[in-house]
Formats: structure tokens, C-alpha cells, sequence
């Protein structure tokens, strides 16, 4: 640490350090440079608030340590004087940035020159992070336009470079030998579609299973999208499934409107998809719809299709189409539904609610919490490698000419409508596992795993996050006079929600309360949620047909039609099926330096009570691992997106 200013300024471990050099009668050496080490291992712990004395922590080892501090001003005994001690004939005056003693800091005037130094750090990072706007009506992004631009600290490391770009070569060059990447035809038959990818457990269940009734309604609880699905309590105008037409797929000795009573009718509406802009692949026009499924619980607790529409407007064009139609006019009809849950997914449920909603985070934080903050010391590892992933994402994946651009039905204007759409559905309890179970009507029905897993890990990150913010924030007012943290949501608000008032994202926080479920919502979206939509892309996509990224003939305007040809002429072609097999291939890899759940390397925190606490997260997090290993050797097909063990601190891929 160089000292300068005061006799010197500097961070050490998160705390800022005043040092200032006594005269030569008490054996000032003066300050050069000073290394954190001699500092002591652990620092102090900055609790007892006006008790006149800062023990030094007792976890910490090496160095010669600080010993006793005493307080400036003892007979103040408000806990608001900074703490002196000696070290190699320096006086060492210790503002503390961390325990509940932060907030009262913010607003010492003793303490000005911690203030300041705070003021110049986050003017610095505001210089160096700032919004831009990727597209209208998205949530606002890092100005830069490629990866090198980005700072050091937050680019891939070179293990992670090396080996992402590997995967790719590695990926690209198989498929190229197999000649799959050069066949803009149709396929062949359904068996041949089984040759491109790798034999694993769950592409080949998939492939197996795709056709049935039973797989196809699993796939809203435990595939890639399990956030779509809702409890039907009434029959929207625009779908209007009679009675009649589903009484033999109910059972006996029951109704229609008995089901919805009882709550065993779902319903998946993909209206956000309607009119969205289609564009074509080798010169052939696609095409996008936007269906309606109706699904019913069954007294086994399985979950089936009873009915799906494929368009919003009913009527003789728009058929309803039911399980007791001609075999393949039912199954064309699910596949239009896996088609628009091809686009709901990667587009909603993964680009904007986790990378894009990510990254706002992520430079909000960089831009409004100075490193000693513990919020920032918090959040931080949640960030990892996501500003580089999703600049890499803006510059192949979803710019024109992109990966989507190119190997979807949607063209890049259609992607930049449907996320502005998304963006305007989104509400803050949605973005809360527990609100957002709650309000679909899901909490009861049977095997939803990501449901089950997802509340378990919800309520300890909750007990986690709860536990650190209490040891921080003693009061609620100490919540509301943080003007660090206050400008920190509200970087939120107004460039990740654009300001939106009926989203219901919080503009301010009044209350600790308020700021754990916040800050639990962050932790959550940066790791479960991505995980949840992100580790089963390649398991569950790898089979085109159970995951079409577009469809080249127009949905079916009347029954009987279709036969297998008709099937394979629609579903994507064996070259685009191959380009978007590269990319769920990368995008559900395990990287070499994956950093999971609960894992900060770097050691922000310094106080014995923050460690103990993130000691016993991971202990949590370990018991979690060994319930959903316990289940999954019971089941046919394992949900294993959620373990700890697959379930990465940030959006890095």
C-alpha cells in the first residue's frame, strides 16, 4: 500500500487505511510502502461499537498484526470516532467500510477523507463502466463492443479462454467431418436425426420419448423453460376448448369445469410470439405462431396436453387440435408448441431474465458500490466472467447475422421486438421463485422439481443473504441513509427496468427486509435461475424435433394433412439443426474453471462473523447436493440442473 495524502490512503482487504506519521519522539519511521500481510491475516473485527476498543480477529495468522486498537475519542462513546494503533512506529487510524459501522461512516464528518476516497473510486469506475443501449426498449448494457475493450478484471482468464475456444473448434470440426454444417436439406428420416449428436443418457431418453403425451407435458415442469405454465381457473375467449371436446382425455366422473375448480387444469399462452417479424434460411421464408396449450393433470400426477391452438384468434383456419386427431396432425401441433418454447426460452426465460438482468447487476454494482462496501463484497462473485460472456453473446449470438439471426425463424428484428415485449411482462414477483410459484397457481402439482429444488435453494440463499445484511445493517434506517446503496437500486430501476413503475422493482429500499429479498433475487437470478435454463439446452435440444429453432412451413390450417414427409420438410434442416447443435453444445459445457454456488475464492470478507456465516451457506448448499442425489437414483430421468454440484455463483457462459 503507497501512503499518500494524510500521510497515506490506501485499501487493505477492503478496509481503507489512514495512516499518519508521528513525530521522531514516538518513533515515526515514516510510511514507504506497507504490505497487507504485516496487517495481521484476518484484520479486526468492527463490532462493540463504542466500547473503546477493536479486538484483532482471531482467525488470522502471519504477519505481526495490529494488536489492540484504541478508540480516538473514548469518552465520546457513540461508536462514530475512527481507531488508532501502532505498527512499526506508524500510527494506523482505521475508518472501518464494513460491519454495521459503515453506514454511521457514510455520514461522519470526522471521516471526510473516507468519503472522499469512496467519491473517487466510483467516479473512477463510473468513467470506465457505462450504459449504453443495445437496442430500444432493452435493458441497458456495458458500452463496449467487443471483449478486448473490456477492463482486465472482468475478461475471461485464460484457462477459460483457451478452453471455450477449444470447445468450439473442437465442436465445429466434428460436425464438419460428419458433413452435417454443408446439407441445407431436409432430413432423411427421424433415425438419421439420432446420428449427430453424442450418445448421452438424456438426448437418447429424448429421442425415445419425444413423441409422448406424458414428456411433452414434463418438459413445462422439469425442461428448459419451467417458468411458463400456469394454473387455469378459466378459459380465455380466445381458446375456446368445449367440454366436449376434451371429456375422453379427463378420466371418468369428471368435468372440465371440475378440473379448473379443483386446480388441475394448466394453461401455456405464447401470445408475446404473435405477429413477431419471421425471416428465412437459404432464401426459404419461415415461420413463427403464437399457440395455446391446455394441459390436465391426471390422477396418476402426470401432466398431458388436452388441447393446443395455434394462433391467438380462433376460428375455421385456426383449428383446435386434440389427442384423438390423426397421429401426426397432433404431433406436428406439440412441435409448433416446442417451437414457440424454443423461442420463449432462449430469448425470455434465458437471454433477458438471467444474462441481461445479469449484467445490470453487475454494472450497477461496479458503478455505485465502492469494494469496500459489503454489499459489493456480496455481490461480486455473482458477476464473474458475465459482462464478457454477454458482450461475446452481442457480437455472435444475437447481433444480425448472428447465431439466432441466421439459424432461427426469427430475424434480428424479431428478436429485438420479442424482448422488448418480454421486457415489458416482466415483474419483480416474477423475478421471486416463491411470488412467482405462488401467483401462477403451481404450488401443488406433482414432480415439479424445478419448483422443489428451486425453493430450497431460494430459502437458503434467502437465510444466507439475511444473515450478512443483519450483521451489516442493525436498523432499517441504516438502510435508507445508505446513499451508496440507494443509488445502486436506482441504477437498477432506471437502466435495467427503464423505469417502469408497474414492474414493481423497487426504485429505493426503506427497510432491511426490503434489501435481503432484494439482494436474494440477484444471488438467485445470477446462479439458480440461469443454471434452471441454461444446464439442460443441449440434453433437452439436442433432438431438433423436441426443440425446432424454426419451422419452414406455416402452421396447418385444417386436420389430416400431415404426414412424416410433411414433418421432416418442416422442422429445421440438417445444416441448421447442426449450427444450432454447436451452440447448445457450448453454451451447456462445463468449463474447466467453473466457479459453483457458494464458492468466493477471494475472500472479500474479513470479520469472523461473515466467514462463519458463508461457512455454514456452503455447508447448506452440501446437504442440498445430497438430497437431490438421493432422489435422482430413484427416478427414470434424473432433473439435475439445480445440484449444487452443476449450479455455477454467476451467468460465466
Amino acid at each position: 500500500m503507497v501512503g499518500r495524502g494524510l500521510g497515506g490512503v490506501g485499501w487493505w482487504e477492503g478496509v481503507l487505511v489512514v495512516m499518519e506519521e508521528r513525530g521522531p519522539g514516538n518513533g515515526g519511521k515514516g510510511l514507504g510502502r506497507m504490505e497487507g500481510r504485516g496487517l495481521g491475516g484476518g484484520g479486526m473485527v468492527g463490532r462493540g461499537l463504542g466500547g473503546g476498543l477493536v479486538e484483532e480477529s482471531d482467525y488470522g495468522g502471519g504477519g505481526k498484526g495490529l494488536g489492540r486498537m484504541e478508540e480516538k475519542d473514548p469518552e465520546k462513546g457513540d461508536g462514530k470516532g475512527s481507531w488508532e494503533g501502532w505498527l512499526n512506529g506508524v500510527l494506523v487510524v482505521v475508518g472501518w467500510c464494513e460491519g454495521a459501522l459503515v453506514v454511521l461512516k457514510l455520514a461522519d464528518d470526522e471521516l471526510e477523507i473516507l468519503k472522499e476516497h469512496r467519491r473517487q473510486e466510483l467516479q473512477a469506475r463510473q468513467e470506465a463502466y457505462q450504459w449504453k443501449t443495445f437496442a430500444e426498449g432493452w435493458p441497458r448494457c456495458l458500452n463496449v463492443d467487443s471483449v478486448f475493450e473490456l477492463d482486465s478484471n472482468v475478461q475471461f482468464s485464460c484457462v477459460r479462454a483457451t478452453n471455450f475456444n477449444g470447445l468450439l473448434i473442437f465442436q465445429t470440426a466434428s460436425h464438419l467431418l460428419a458433413g452435417f454444417l454443408v446439407r441445407p436439406t431436409s432430413w432423411k428420416s427421424l433415425d438419421e436425426i439420432r446420428s449427430i449428436f453424442s450418445r448421452t443418457k438424456v438426448p437418447e431418453y429424448v429421442a425415445a420419448h419425444w413423441q409422448e403425451d406424458d414428456f411433452f407435458g414434463y418438459q413445462f415442469l422439469n425442461g428448459n423453460n419451467p417458468i411458463v405454465i400456469r394454473q387455469c381457473a378459466a378459459l380465455p375467449a380466445k381458446f375456446p376448448v368445449t367440454p366436449e371436446m376434451v371429456a375422453d382425455f379427463l378420466g371418468g366422473g369428471t368435468t372440465l369445469d371440475k378440473e379448473m375448480r379443483e386446480g388441475r387444469i394448466f394453461i401455456v399462452d405464447y401470445d408475446v410470439l404473435e405477429d413477431t417479424p419471421a425471416g428465412t434460411i437459404h432464401g426459404r421464408q419461415q415461420y413463427i405462431t403464437a399457440p395455446l396449450c391446455l394441459l390436465h393433470q391426471g390422477t396418476d400426477g402426470l401432466l398431458r396436453p388436452i388441447a393446443i391452438q395455434l394462433s391467438q384468434t380462433p376460428g375455421p383456419s385456426s383449428p383446435i387440435f386434440l389427442p384423438s386427431d390423426a397421429e401426426w396432425d397432433w404431433l406436428l401441433a406439440k412441435t409448433w408448441v416446442r417451437n414457440a418454447d424454443f423461442y420463449s426460452h432462449q430469448l425470455l426465460a434465458h437471454l433477458l431474465r438471467t444474462h441481461l438482468f445479469a449484467e445490470v447487476f453487475a454494472v450497477a454494482t461496479l458503478r455505485q458500490l465502492p469494494s469496500c462496501h459489503p454489499i459489493f463484497k456480496l455481490l461480486i462473485p455473482h458477476f464473474h466472467f458475465t459482462l464478457h460472456i454477454n458482450t461475446l453473446a452481442r457480437s455472435v449470438l444475437i447481433n444480425p447475422g448472428g447465431v439466432i439471426d441466421k439459424s432461427s425463424g426469427a430475424t434480428y428484428e424479431g428478436l429485438v421486438l420479442l424482448v422488448q415485449r418480454g421486457l415489458e411482462k416482466v415483474t419483480y414477483s416474477s423475478l421471486c421463485l416463491p411470488d412467482d410459484i405462488r401467483q401462477r397457481g403451481v404450488t401443488q402439482i406433482p414432480n415439479y422439481r424445478y419448483r422443489d429444488d428451486g425453493m430450497i435453494l431460494w430459502e437458503t440463499i434467502q437465510r444466507f443473504v439475511s444473515a450478512i445484511v443483519d450483521f451489516y445493517y442493525k436498523e432499517d434506517a441504516a438502510v435508507r441513509e445508505d446513499a451508496e446503496l440507494q443509488a445502486w437500486v436506482m441504477d437498477i430501476f432506471v437502466n435495467g427496468f427503464l423505469s417502469r413503475n408497474s414492474s414493481g422493482i423497487p426504485s429505493s429500499f426503506q427497510t432491511v427486509a426490503e434489501l435481503s429479498k432484494f439482494l436474494t433475487m440477484v444471488v438467485f437470478t445470477c446462479s439458480v435461475q440461469h443454471a434452471a435454463v441454461n444446464n439442460g439446452q443441449y440434453d433437452l435440444g439436442a433432438f431438433i424435433p423436441n426443440a425446432p429453432s424454426s419451422m419452414r412451413h406455416p402452421p396447418p390450417k385444417t386436420k389430416g394433412k400431415t404426414v412424416l414427409q410433411h414433418f421432416l420438410d418442416t422442422i429445421p434442416e440438417v445444416d441448421t439443426t447442426a449450427n444450432i447443435l454447436v451452440a447448445l453444445i457450448l453454451l451447456s459445457s462445463r468449463l474447466n474453471d467453473m466457479r459453483l454456488l457458494g464458492q468466493y475464492p477471494e475472500e472479500r470478507f474479513t470479520e469472523a462473523e461473515p466467514r462463519r456465516i458463508l461457512r455454514t451457506f456452503r455447508a447448506e448448499l452440501e446437504e442440498i447436493r445430497e438430497l437431490i442425489e438421493e432422489r435422482n437414483h430413484v427416478v427414470t430421468l434424473r432433473y439435475n440442473y439445480l445440484n449444487p454440484l452443476e449450479t455455477e455463483n454467476s451467468v460465466s457462459i
